[in-house]
C-alpha cells in the first residue's frame, strides 16, 4: 500500500487532519479509504462497490444516521 497515491476529500477542513482519503491500487483492482488521522486503518473494497456507496451517499440514503 505504500506505493499508492492518496487523495484527500475536497470537503476536508483546510489546515486540519480531519479528512477522508481515497487511493486506487496501482493495478486498478481495489479501492482504499482511510481517515487521515488514522492512516494505518484502511478499508478496502472494489471499484463497483465504492461507486455504489458514493451514489447512495450523494442520494442522501444515509442522512438519517447522522
Amino acid at each position: 500500500m505504500s506505493q499508492m497515491r492518496w487523495h484527500k476529500s475536497s470537503f476536508s477542513e483546510p489546515g486540519t487532519e480531519n479528512c477522508v482519503e481515497l487511493a486506487a491500487e496501482p493495478s486498478g483492482a481495489g479501492r482504499h479509504l482511510r481517515e487521515s488521522d488514522e492512516p494505518g486503518v484502511v478499508v478496502t473494497t472494489s471499484r463497483s462497490a465504492l461507486a455504489a456507496f458514493l451514489r447512495a451517499v450523494k442520494a442522501g440514503e444515509f442522512d438519517r444516521l447522522v
